[in-house]
């Protein structure tokens, strides 16, 4: 095991460089310059360039990568353009919120898509089964910009049970009772399409175990079918999925971007959108450097995890 951790630490290092430099070249060829910004329209060309002197953005791009890198891997990310502040520190600070967004979607899609799964395989062809095969189409096919639009209307606008933005009341709350009820929307929008994911892929999975000799031999000693489903058949049917899970949670991470926009959640997506309007190029590079942090880490655990379930993994 201790192999196969470190053969996996090994890409991480490789994985952030490349992020960085995608990041990096993306942001630099893009138009817009952040000093014209900054100074606003009635600035002077003398203006211009003075402030792009002071930023080093007349610097060649090699050498402004070399800096950047320089200083973060000093655990410096820089100062943000924008806000006049370190950006590590406002980078955590919001990363915080998108935790708790990504974390309560991860719960909800995994909880929701493992017993949707299962109920699925359990009850083939049911009317059950086609419910969910068509309830997973359209949660994948959504747009969860325009399923975040919709939930708002719905449950804020028409029927006021929800608040429609926000972390917390801008008046009053503050308490967990006040951050469940902001979390509901966001949640349900960012967990739809993972929960179809995981649904389908659970049912396919368990389908195949269900079919197999010891599942049979377990309903031939005449063994309950809810413990053949759960203990014999679940417990086989969970590898693949697992693997899944990680792939989504690290999607939940970067993807929930659009949904932190439309529900105005301060999170790290809302903190980089801001970033890319305002061409603030240290406060992007670090929003997108701590979120590739995060998937790499997550996929390591899911890979640690994954060869404690299965120890031939480790031999790979």
């Amino acid at each position: 095991m201790a192999l196969f951790l470190l053969r996996r630490l090994l890409l991480v290092g490789p994985v952030l460089l490349g992020v960085s430099l995608v990041v990096f070249a993306v942001l630099h060829i893009s138009p817009g310059d952040p000093a014209e910004i900054m100074l606003g329209p009635q600035a002077t060309h003398e203006d211009i360039t003075r402030l792009r002197t002071e930023l080093g953005l007349d610097e060649p791009l090699a050498v402004q990568y070399a800096r950047w890198m320089g200083r973060v891997l000093q655990g410096d990310l820089g100062r943000s353009l924008w806000m006049k502040r370190p950006v590590l520190g406002e980078v955590l600070r919001r990363f915080q919120a998108t935790v708790v967004l990504a974390a309560s979607a991860l719960l909800l899609s995994t909880l929701g898509g493992i017993a949707l799964g299962v109920l699925s395989a359990a009850r083939r062809n049911s009317l059950l089964d086609r419910l969910s095969a068509l309830a997973s189409l359209f949660g994948a096919s959504m747009p969860s910009f325009w399923l975040g639009i919709v939930l708002m209307v719905i449950f804020a606008l028409w029927l006021g049970w929800l608040p429609a933005s926000g972390m917390f009341a801008p008046y009053g709350g503050g308490g967990v009772g006040d951050l469940l009820s902001h979390l509901v929307l966001p949640t349900v929008t960012l967990a739809a399409a993972s929960l179809t994911i995981i649904a389908r892929l659970t049912r396919s999975t368990m389908l195949d175990v269900l079919g197999q000799d010891f599942v049979r031999t377990a309903r031939a000693k005449g063994v309950r079918e809810s413990f053949v489903v759960v203990r014999h058949a679940l417990r086989n049917a969970l590898i693949p999925t697992v693997t899944v899970v990680g792939v989504q949670a690290g999607y939940l991470l970067g993807g929930a971007v659009l949904t932190e926009t439309v529900f105005a959640w301060p999170g790290v997506g809302t903190l980089m959108v801001q970033g890319i309007l305002a061409r603030d190029f240290p406060l992007v590079q670090g929003c997108v450097l701590v979120i590739a942090l995060g998937f790499v880490l997550v996929n390591l655990a899911v890979d640690v995890l994954y060869a404690t379930l299965d120890p031939r993994i480790r031999r790979e």
